[in-house]
């Protein structure tokens, strides 16, 4: 339940429509947490059960809400296990089906197991063929061709990659931001060319910085001779955006902050109308304080992602809740005044989606409350406002994690190392919130830490 101790519950719905409920925990603060709990809600109809939050507990005088943030994660993470249980009541007594559940894959260290035929799919791709491998390997050695490559590839693509990584050091997973640097390593070594398997922008950015790295001489090749396209780099592009960037070129002081997933002629260009800057997700938000710290009224220009753009403008307005210590553990030049100033002056595009992250909408937000509310919850910077919303309230009670993709892949590695820790059977449950392709790392990752443990047989991963 994303507290540090283990919490066991169980719940029924008895003849007369009440709540019956038993909990235990090898923690004896955490159980008598559980125990005051159950004193409150034990009995009440499942309505009852639904309608009370933290704040409600107050009157119990132990330590909410005021007490230590791991106590209130405690308390947040066992009534929302509670409460789940009440709705699954509630649906088999009243004969309403349930959502059908998300494909995953159950990750032991005896193996994959797949629920789903998409997880299926999935699955084969985990082990590919080794002569394929072989092949692929032989090729790279042979000609010297380093592989940068983004976690949103294929799982088919990935899973012959990650193979294939045992036999030549040369191959790089990652997010955009580390893809470029992981190229110029590659040169370093010796290759002599590097294949970008990822979109247009990804491969541009890679010759810009191995140029800039003195490697001009190093070869860069794409996937294909088409044209390989990004919804946010199209957005970026239009006579909308220009005319965005108009107006930020016409309040001075601006500075815009422009996504990696843009073209490197619109970073030109837009440098030609206003001071540019380029930012990804796993830096956008500190790239903005910065800026914001340094430079008196300045006025930020994000873009193109429109939902990105207004989860870091709702990021910002929670900060303002937050004392000063807490605002400069995010960021050492800020405090609340200084967050509330800059919020009139923060700008971002209206009109600029990513695809794929678009699809976690109302109705993904809506399963995730109804059937996986008790599991940990990760979402990228790119998804709509209200899955965004859901992952911070997730976070804020240490059950998720809002950011890139390194740091989805980083949160899931820390959960189930601290479950290895904890050396008690344990099986975590993680709700993928960014591009499926991501799966073939996190497996990657998890199993390896599953089988590097000796406790290893107790812990299960399911995402």
């Amino acid at each position: 339940m994303g507290c540090t101790a283990q919490v066991w519950l169980e719940a029924q719905l008895d003849q007369y429509g009440k709540m019956k409920f038993w909990a235990d925990s090898d923690s004896e603060i955490t159980r008598g947490f559980c125990y005051c709990l159950i004193w409150v809600l034990d009995g009440a109809t499942p309505d009852e059960v639904l309608k009370v939050t933290t704040e409600d507990l107050t009157a119990l005088n132990v330590g909410l809400p005021v007490g230590a943030r791991s106590r209130v994660n405690t308390w947040h993470n066992v009534l929302v296990s509670m409460q789940k249980r009440a709705r699954i009541l509630v649906a088999e007594r009243d004969g309403k089906k349930d959502f059908d559940p998300f494909p995953s894959l159950v990750i032991s260290s005896d193996g994959i197991q797949a629920k789903g035929s998409y997880a299926e799919a999935q699955a084969r791709y985990l082990f590919p063929d080794e002569s394929k491998v072989q092949e692929l390997v032989k090729e790279l050695k042979e000609k010297k061709i380093g592989v940068v490559a983004h976690f949103y590839m294929d799982p088919e693509v990935q899973g012959v990659l990650t193979a294939a990584q045992k036999h030549w050091p040369h191959i790089h997973i990652s997010d955009s931001l580390v893809m470029a640097d992981s190229a110029v390593k590659m040169a370093e070594a010796g290759c002599k060319f590097i294949t970008v398997l990822g979109v247009d922008f990804m491969s541009e950015n890679v010759r810009a910085i191995l140029d800039q790295a003195g490697f001009g001489e190093v070869g860069v090749y794409r996937m294909s001779n088409e044209r390989i396209g990004c919804s946010l780099a199209e957005a970026a592009s239009t006579p909308a955006y220009m005319n965005y960037l108009g107006a930020a070129s016409g309040s001075p002081p601006s500075l815009h902050v422009i996504y990696i997933n843009t073209s490197l002629e619109t970073k030109a260009y837009a440098h030609e109308l206003v001071p540019t800057i380029t930012c990804t997700s796993s830096n956008v938000v500190q790239t903005i304080l910065q800026a914001f710290a340094q430079i008196p009224d300045l006025n930020v220009w994000y873009g193109p992602d429109s939902y990105m753009g207004a989860n870091i403008s709702k990021l910002f307005q929670q900060m303002t809740m937050m004392s000063d210590e807490e605002i400069a553990e995010i960021h050492p030049a800020h405090n609340g005044d200084s967050i509330r100033s800059l919020l009139p002056r923060l700008h971002y595009y209206q009109d600029g989606t990513c695809i794929v992250h678009h699809l976690f909408g109302h109705e993904v937000v809506e399963k995730i409350n109804e059937m996986y509310c008790d599991a940990f919850l990760t979402a990228h910077l790119e998804v709509p406002g209200e899955m965004f919303s859901l992952a911070m309230e997730a976070k804020r009670r240490g059950m998720g994690v809002v950011g890139s993709t390194q740091n989805i892949l980083d949160f899931i590695k820390q959960r189930v190392q601290e479950a290895l820790d904890r050396d008690v059977n344990d099986h975590l449950r993680f709700v993928l919130g960014t591009e499926s392709g991501m799966v073939t790392s996190i497996v990657a990752a998890v199993r390896h830490l599953l089988l590097s443990t000796k406790s290893s047989e107790k812990a299960k991963g399911e995402c």
